[in-house]
């Protein structure tokens, strides 16, 4: 019986008979002496198998990498010069008693240390992946962490309740997973995408607070921090109004942070109205830690000889903005002209700048092909906005302001790390005060900006009827060195207020009964003023590991095709089972498939 793990012994161990049980990480035979790193989710302690011992040294000649073993032996000290100060074991071997092979291994497709996989082997070879210490520490600190979010919010009185997986499907943001049903020929069920609608039945229901980690599911284009499938921290509150939920969050991940990594958050997180963050940052969710804002000068350019920046700032939707880079005048224009072909990628059809090689020589002192197109007292306010010194340079954006945010707002995070400009911290901060709804070229109507059941801001409700562009949210994101890493807000509880916002959003009464009818009828039965919050739990952890990918937190991740390497899902069934489901293939999706 196993008595202790193998990272775990150390000098308190000294001469004693212990049982380990392991993978071989690695063997070695020095010259009649074999030296075994035995390795388990602790970590490695190294095993020596000595020829006096004639049946556990038979045995050890037999072993390779990864077979299991059984080991019973005495712990006692490196010789001299052999420890290792680089792990918890390094100062202790221990000399082999007995030893048994529980399964032997073929030989694996990569050594566990080896850092340099393609992520197409690690995937196809999870349950080896997932050996790694590297991986075995990710999924020790995601587990922490959900013990530490389970501990906080049962101490804070919340009641962990679950809701269903197979729901009713209500496709007013990303795309569902559907799920046919064998009972119920020709019907439907959906994974859902979040468990919004049952925790506002629960706060109707009186629960108070409820809290879920959850699996939620989005049939959705995928990047480094999308899944198909991914994990929610789910709460919902009754009684609270916004700045009460986002301080006992606030709380809550001060908590997490400090109990999972000894990192200590702010007491308070600063807050940003979504305005400001768009002036400021060109995005919702600005990382603090670069110390690069716009400057903005759309007003400025309304009359300049110069089309590009006069007919944006122009545009009711249009917009002027400068980023001044410290030190940016050393770029060469190879640089320059890679930057331009980055911002391309948001929709910037050019990326025009000033370099100030020495202000002290006025308009002699600066360089740039679209100085003859601005007036000099122009130029002499863009330098004294942008407060500009010698050496530095401006970079501008001119279009619609989507455009300029987007491009300007992914160039500052990039030329922020291309230069060194970010702080090695940790900054959090709330973005509030966001639209309740952003217009929809293609379908040409508002749609929601977080979800529909987000309460508009006090004041606010008759502008859902007269001026849905205008109307504010009691919403917020937590944002997290430049991720959003939970959003939420507060509900409406009013049957009323909700059939406004269903008006907004051109949602018909029979729309809105047929997908939400439930919801809308729970309302009438007093719900409690509520609001909630959610947070990625993948992306929480992602970032305390330092990975750039959710999938090196979660054990068994899809591909960026949605596709399961390991079990090679999701894949064809047999017509058996389509029959049974009542569902027929057309031909052409039988000859892609």
């Amino acid at each position: 019986m196993r008595t202790d793990y193998c990272g775990s012994i150390n000098t308190r161990y000294l001469d004693k008979t212990i049982t380990l049980y392991g993978w071989v990480h690695r063997r070695r035979d020095h010259g009649g002496v074999i030296f075994i790193d035995l390795r388990d989710r602790e970590g490695i302690v190294q095993i020596v198998c000595d020829p006096d011992n004639a049946q556990a040294f038979a045995i050890a000649e037999k072993i390779r990498n990864e077979f299991v073993l059984e080991i019973t032996g005495t712990v006692r000290h490196r010789p001299e010069g052999t420890v290792n100060p680089g792990i918890f074991t390094g100062e202790i071997e221990v000399l082999v008693s007995t030893i048994a092979i529980l399964n032997a291994s073929a030989t694996p497709p990569f050594q566990m240390d080896d850092d340099n996989l393609s992520e197409a082997i690690r995937l196809e070879y999870r349950y080896l992946d997932l050996r790694r210490p590297a991986m075995q520490h990710n999924m020790r600190l995601r587990h922490k962490v959900g013990m530490a979010v389970r501990t906080f919010l049962d101490q804070q009185g919340f009641i962990d309740i679950e809701t269903p997986i197979l729901t009713k499907s209500t496709p007013e943001g990303a795309r569902d997973y559907l799920v046919p049903s064998r009972v119920n020929s020709g019907h439907f069920f959906a994974l859902p995408q979040s468990p919004q609608l049952f925790k506002q039945l629960l706060m109707v229901s009186g629960f108070d607070r409820y809290y879920q980690i959850t699996r939620c599911f989005r049939d959705e284009d995928l990047r480094a921090d999308r899944q198909p499938e991914f994990t929610q921290i789910d709460i919902e509150t009754s009684f609270l109004a916004e700045n009460e939920i986002m301080g006992l969050m606030e709380n809550m991940i001060c908590h997490l942070f400090a109990t999972t990594i000894d990192v200590a958050l702010p007491a308070s997180f600063p807050r940003l109205s979504h305005i400001e963050a768009m002036s400021r940052y060109g995005s919702d969710k600005p990382d603090l830690r670069i110390p690069l804002e716009f400057t903005e000068l759309t007003d400025l350019m309304r009359e300049v000889p110069f089309q590009v920046f006069r007919d944006a700032a122009q545009k009711p939707d249009g917009r002027v903005a400068a980023l001044c880079i410290p030190g940016g005048g050393e770029l060469s224009r190879k640089e320059i002209d890679e930057y331009t072909q980055f911002v391309a990628i948001y929709g910037a059809k050019g990326l025009a700048y000033i370099k100030i090689n020495e202000l002290a020589k006025g308009l002699e002192g600066l360089q740039s092909p679209i100085l003859k197109f601005l007036p000099d007292t122009v130029v002499q306010e863009i330098l004294s906005r942008a407060r500009a010194q010698d050496g530095d340079l401006i970079f501008f954006g001119a279009d619609k302001a989507k455009v300029v945010n987007d491009a300007l707002g992914a160039l500052r995070v990039k030329i922020g790390h291309d230069r060194g400009l970010v702080e090695d911290t940790w900054k959090p901060l709330w973005v509030v005060d966001f639209p309740m709804f952003e217009w929809d070229e293609e379908e040409n109507r508002w749609q929601a900006l977080h979800h529909p059941f987000t309460s508009p801001r006090e004041g606010h409700e008759d502008l859902l009827t007269t001026d849905p562009g205008q109307a504010l949210s009691r919403a917020y994101d937590m944002v997290l060195n430049g991720v959003e890493i939970g959003g939420g807000s507060v509900r409406i509880h009013r049957q009323d207020v909700q059939a406004k916002v269903f008006q907004a959003l051109n949602i018909t009464d029979d729309e809105a009964k047929e997908k939400f009818g439930f919801l809308l009828d729970a309302l009438q039965y007093g719900a409690p003023p509520h609001g909630g919050i959610a947070f990625g739990l993948d992306r929480i952890v992602a970032m305390m590991t330092g990975t750039d990918s959710i999938r090196d937190v979660i054990a068994f991740p899809k591909t960026q095709r949605a596709q399961c390497l390991l079990t090679h899902a999701p894949s064809n069934v047999e017509e058996k089972q389509l029959r049974e489901l009542h569902i027929r293939l057309r031909k052409t999706e039988i000859a892609n498939s």
